[in-house]
């Protein structure tokens, strides 16, 4: 049974193509084009065979540049079914993959449609009564047909075809050498009537072929090797025939004869209609071929990722895996055969394959970026070689058609939004984490090194929970209190031993984290093992971040015992010389969609000498400008004892309004004698949406009793929060400038 297996093996991997049949074959007969045949010398006799040269350098630049770069992508690591689709999804992501992989397929089932329907076309010169429309259905199905076969088999189809092309590159050769009819000397003077960026854009289709081979990659015994010999020697070789092409046509004809004959090939070259046509009719041919190879391996990787139907990704290592793919492509090449004008199609088609080409480069360039050590190919295009690719495709998009271009472009877009949204799961890592981390290191260092000030200061968030699903307004509210400014930590501690296998801290993280996206919830999960509860908070409020990004705020629910309240007490001296704030909070339900006519309010209780004031104007400040507290009323209320100091009281307010710029409405309180301050703050605040209130700093031996009080203080108040501003601005945070 395994000797059977590992010969059934062998001789599938025996099947499998080399470089030249897979790779190079493919890729140079879809350069050679029906561009080179019908618009090479249209263009030199409209722009002058030095623009001409010149247009063939730019646009070859283009194709090398993509060539380098998906050459780099095949020696880092093997290439799988998909080719183009495939690179970009394993270095970008699936989104970007998928967004690039659906149009990809679209535009390699529309090239069949177009490369067929310009075969049935060209007959025409041999057969003028053709049914163009019959025709062109009937090749769809003969490229479907060898497609079928196999693609072993239909690449060697194309070699008979490859000779074609080269006989009619000789006979071009040697009849222009024999007329050397041109006139040079007029041949560098533009006709006036072509542009040089509309040149460009007519001849560029002709090197869109760099990738043909690239589509075959799952085909192919030795990837890594194969596509980048193959494809950069096709490249040369396209190269080369590119430049000699337009010397030849100026030497063998004027420029008038260029201009107006497009098969001006057939006058030039030794016995050109019996030798140019098969020629120009194999490099039609050809090209079907290779689209109708590619197009159905792309759709198998987009089913095998989730972004297809599952049926055209199934594995059964023969033929007829691919067979619903072709059956699914040739359904939508014949279906694109009754659109009838195939122009605008073509052009679309065009910009997608361009779209491709420049994600390819960006891709290429953002892994050479990232740093990540697992970016080691054997062919290293430099980054900014590559990023440059990019951009040259960006243009060329715009100079061919700036309303197809947007067109492509936002089809992308619509599909990388509506694919960003799914959740999906992959086995493999993209390069996007990799910048990330270079970015964020980078940052990191920057920040590090610039000084903290009252102006830059933000509340990074630690929230501490013994359970996420029973305290997320806890969290909530730390969201809110931070207002997108800051970073905020959800982290759940469990007393344990860490050694204790029944503990799973990467579980408990995950699940935390599921709840939180579930909930939309912009915070970081976290968990932790500690011997208690308390230490354990003092402990991972010390090790929480790093380079100035570290949590300066601890935030606490509230304890059902009073007894863990008075050790919350206890720690928040030794956050204190941390430097890291305490908030504690006692979360009551309120309503989430208020009466307009209504509205919020927020109180804060204003003692003036424990220096928190500033740090709850500022959490009150950020709580109303989330939108579901915008509009919310504050109010800065302060108790007096007396009509004198009432009145002190009211100047210190009045002269502190402005300095906060926050629209504040104070208000003082003469407390009556019989009155005592938890009766006047429950009075007061009743009716509030949230209450902010001051923290002291017990003496040693005092938690219990001020727990005590604290809870008097909170009994009948709707959400409150206790706030101790232990800060290194303490007193300065609502200052922009420091004024010592």
């Amino acid at each position: 049974m395994t000797l059977s297996s590992s010969s059934s093996s062998h001789a599938r991997e025996n099947r499998k193509l080399g470089t030249f049949l897979g790779v190079y074959t493919p890729t140079i007969l879809t350069i050679l084009g029906v561009i080179m045949y019908l618009r090479s010398g249209w263009i030199v006799g409209h722009m002058g065979l030095f623009r001409t040269l010149v247009i063939v350098v730019l646009a070859n630049s283009i194709t090398l540049i993509t060539a380098l770069s998906f050459s780099s992508a095949a020696t880092n690591a093997r290439v799988g079914v998909g080719g183009a689709y495939y690179i970009v999804s394993r270095s970008l992501g699936l989104e970007i993959g998928g967004a690039i992989g659906l149009p990809l397929f679209l535009s390699q089932t529309f090239s069949v449609t177009l490369y067929s329907y310009g075969l049935a076309e060209s007959l025409r010169f041999a057969w003028p009564e053709v049914p163009v429309q019959t025709m062109t259905i009937l090749i769809v199905v003969i490229v479907g047909f060898l497609a079928v076969l196999g693609a072993n088999l239909a690449l060697r189809v194309q070699i008979p075809l490859l000779l074609l092309v080269a006989v009619s590159l000789v006979v071009l050769c040697v009849g222009a050498l024999l007329r050397g009819s041109g006139h040079p000397g007029s041949l560098g003077v533009s006709s006036g009537h072509l542009g040089f960026w509309p040149a460009f854009a007519i001849f560029f289709p002709a090197v869109t072929g760099v990738m043909a081979g690239l589509g075959l990659s799952g085909d192919l015994r030795e990837p890594g090797r194969s596509i980048p010999l193959g494809a950069l020697l096709a490249v040369g070789t396209g190269f080369a025939i590119y430049l000699v092409v337009p010397v030849l046509l100026a030497m063998g004809a004027t420029p008038a004869e260029l201009r107006e004959d497009p098969l001006v090939w057939t006058r030039v070259a030794v016995l050109g209609p019996w030798l140019v046509l098969p020629g120009l009719w194999a490099a039609i041919f050809s090209s079907a071929v290779g689209s109708i190879l590619g197009a159905p391996r792309t759709l198998q990787a987009l089913a095998r990722d989730g972004l297809a139907p599952r049926f055209l990704g199934t594995r059964t290592g023969d033929w007829r895996e691919l067979a619903p793919g072709i059956g699914v492509s040739l359904a939508v090449a014949i279906a694109a055969v009754f659109l009838g004008n195939l122009n605008a199609v073509a052009t679309v088609v065009a910009m997608f394959f361009l779209t491709v080409y420049g994600t390819i480069n960006i891709a290429a360039a953002v892994e050479a970026l990232s740093g990540d050590p697992s970016w080691r190919p054997r062919i290293k295009a430099p980054w900014f070689v590559s990023l440059a690719g990019g951009a040259m495709c960006a243009v060329t998009i715009f100079l061919i058609s700036p309303l197809a271009g947007v067109v492509a472009i936002l089809v992308e877009v619509v599909l990388w939004s509506v694919l960003s949204r799914r959740e999906s799961t992959t086995t493999w890592g993209d390069v996007r984490r990799g910048m990330y981390e270079t970015l964020i290191r980078w940052t990191l260092i920057r920040l590090a090194h610039r000084p903290m000030s009252p102006r830059n200061w933000r509340p990074h968030i630690l929230v501490f929970v013994s359970d996420l699903a029973r305290h997320l307004e806890l969290v909530r509210f730390g969201n809110w209190l931070s207002q997108g400014r800051g970073v905020v930590t959800a982290c759940q501690l469990v007393v344990g031993d860490l050694l204790d296998r029944d503990v799973d801290v990467v579980g408990i993280q995950s699940d935390m984290q599921r709840v939180l996206d579930r909930e939309g919830l912009l915070a970081f999960a976290d968990a932790g093992v500690v011997r208690d509860v308390v230490d354990g908070i003092v402990d991972v409020a010390q090790a929480n971040g790093m380079a100035g990004m570290e949590s300066n705020t601890v935030m606490l629910g509230w304890p059902k015992e009073k007894e863990l309240l008075a050790e919350f007490l206890r720690a928040m001296r030794r956050l204190e010389r941390l430097k890291k704030s305490l908030i504690i909070g006692r979360i009551r339900p309120f309503d989430p969609n208020p009466r307009a006519e209504v509205g919020r309010t927020v109180h804060l209780w204003w003692g003036g000498l424990q220096r928190n004031g500033d740090l709850m104007l500022l959490l009150a400040y950020l709580l109303t400008r989330n939108p579901e507290w915008r509009g919310a009323r504050v109010r800065l209320i302060t108790v007096a004892s007396n009509e004198l100091t009432k009145a002190q009281a009211e100047l210190s307010l009045k002269s502190l309004i402005p300095e906060i710029r926050m629209e504040v409405g104070p208000r003082v309180i003469v407390k009556p004698a019989a009155t005592s301050v938890q009766e006047l703050i429950r009075a007061e605040s009743s009716a509030a949406d949230v209450v902010f209130m001051g923290l002291a700093t017990p003496p040693v031996g005092q938690e219990e009793a001020y727990a005590g009080r604290l809870t008097e203080l909170a009994e009948g108040l709707p959400t409150v929060f206790f706030v101790k501003n232990a800060s290194m601005f303490m007193g300065r945070l609502m200052k922009p400038e420091a004024r010592d």
